[in-house]
C-alpha cells in the first residue's frame, strides 16, 4: 500500500499490479488477476483532478527456453484476462521470437550486467511495426555504480535502434520510485531526446496499455490512410471538375 499511495503522490495517474511467471522455477502457474478492488476498496482521487487513479493487471513472463513461449500462443482465458503482458527473454533467440511471433505488449531488457547479445535492428523494427514497446528497469542505476554503467551503456545502445520507444520501470522500493519528470531527465543519459524521454513515460504507457484492449478485444487493426494524389493525376482532372472540387 506504501508504494502504491506513493505512486501517486509524486505525480502518477495509474499503475499496474505486476504479477511475475519465471518458468524456470518449478511448479510455475498463471493464476487469474486480482482484481484492484479486492486489495484497494477505496481508490485515492488524482492530484488536480476529479478522477479516480486507475489500477491495471499485469503479468510478466520470464522465459528462458523456447518451450516457454508455447503457453502465450496459446489460447489460455488467464492470460487474456490481464490488461498488459510482458515477456522477458534471456536469450537472443528469445527476444528475437518475442519481437517477431509472440502476442504480447511489451519487451523487457536487462540492462543492468553485460549482455550476452547485441541488439539487432531487424528483430526490434518488426516488433515497432507491431506495436511493442521495450521497458527498461531504472532503478538499478540509482543504486550502484556498476550496475549504472551497464545500464547507461546498454540503454544507449538500445536507443540508437529503438528509435525510443521505450518505456520505463521501478521496482517495488518506495526509496528508488521516482517521479515521472525524474525519469524523464534520467532518459536524456540514456540518448532519448527531450520529447522522447517524455513519451517514455507518457504516451508510450498510454499507447502500450491500448494495444493490450485491442489484443484483448479484437484480432486485428484496420486503419485507413489518404493517399496523396499525384501530379499527373491532377493534370488530367478537366478544368471544370477542378473548379467544382475547389469549391
Amino acid at each position: 500500500d506504501k508504494i502504491f499511495l506513493l505512486c501517486f503522490s509524486v505525480g502518477y495517474s495509474a499503475v499496474a499490479l505486476n504479477h511475475v511467471v519465471d518458468f524456470k522455477e518449478k511448479k510455475q502457474e498463471i493464476l487469474k488477476p486480482v482484481s484492484p478492488s479486492e486489495l484497494f476498496p477505496s481508490l485515492p482521487i488524482v492530484q488536480g483532478t476529479s478522477k479516480k487513479i486507475k489500477v491495471l493487471t499485469r503479468l510478466t513472463l520470464v522465459v528462458s527456453d523456447p518451450s516457454h513461449c508455447n503457453l502465450l500462443r496459446s489460447t489460455s482465458a488467464n492470460i487474456r484476462l490481464y490488461d498488459i503482458i510482458a515477456v522477458f527473454p534471456k536469450t537472443e533467440k528469445l527476444f528475437h521470437i518475442a519481437c517477431t511471433t509472440l502476442d504480447v505488449d511489451l519487451v523487457c531488457i536487462n540492462v543492468t550486467e553485460k549482455l550476452p547479445f547485441y541488439f539487432r535492428r531487424p528483430p526490434v523494427n518488426m516488433a515497432i511495426d507491431r506495436g511493442i514497446y521495450f521497458e527498461l528497469v531504472y532503478t538499478p542505476a540509482i543504486k550502484d555504480s556498476t550496475m549504472r554503467r551497464y545500464t547507461i551503456s546498454n540503454a544507449v545502445s538500445l536507443m540508437q535502434i529503438c528509435k525510443g520507444k521505450v518505456s520505463s520501470q521501478s521496482e517495488n522500493k518506495p526509496l528508488e520510485l521516482r517521479g515521472p519528470y525524474d525519469v524523464a531527465n534520467l532518459g536524456l543519459l540514456f540518448g532519448l531526446s527531450e520529447g522522447e524521454a517524455k513519451a517514455a513515460v507518457s504516451t508510450n504507457c498510454r499507447a502500450t496499455v491500448l494495444h493490450g484492449e485491442t489484443r484483448k478485444s479484437a484480432c486485428g487493426v484496420v486503419y485507413t490512410v489518404k493517399k496523396p494524389r499525384k501530379v499527373e493525376e491532377e493534370e488530367t482532372v478537366p478544368a471544370c471538375k477542378k473548379a467544382k472540387t475547389q469549391t
